[in-house]
């Protein structure tokens, strides 16, 4: 069976969100339009459906890394800011913004909280899988090194 770790993530997160964008639960809020990413960065995103995407990666991070909380995927959005004639700092990503994903996520049944952190339920594994088989047979056709089956 073909997994998460089988496909690249760029072709992969694409897909992924193409699908969230069918669920109701999953849903920008009003305030994501004009909302910066972390204070890193100096503007919104310009991509309209960026927050599809966003939920698309955190998705997929959460399946590879294991049980993770917000402050750690803080840090994995995080990047430099520019401070001026100053050297550059490294900065953690917006936490809001990871926090309502990963509740949207979780009302969507594809993430489930624990103690130790968030990780992916079995519906959340299996529909990661399913849209990871799904594109085999394309990423197959485009990317050497990946077998057909």
């Amino acid at each position: 069976m073909t997994t998460v770790y089988d496909i690249p993530s760029d072709v992969f997160i694409k897909k992924v969100a193409e699908e969230l964008k069918k669920l109701d639960s999953v849903s920008p809020p009003d305030w994501a339009m004009f909302s910066k990413t972390g204070v890193h960065k100096q503007a919104p995103p310009e991509a309209e459906d960026w927050w599809y995407t966003r939920a698309a990666s955190i998705l997929r991070r959460v399946y590879v890394d294991g049980p993770v909380g917000v402050q750690r995927m803080r840090s994995f959005y995080g990047g430099k800011r520019d401070r001026g004639s100053s050297p550059y700092q490294f900065r953690r990503g917006s936490g809001s913004i990871l926090r309502k994903i990963l509740q949207q996520l979780e009302a969507a049944g594809y993430v489930k909280n624990s103690r130790q952190g968030r990780t992916v339920s079995a519906a959340g594994q299996s529909f990661m899988d399913g849209v990871a088989h799904g594109l085999k047979a394309e990423v197959a056709e485009s990317v050497p090194g990946i077998a057909k089956y």
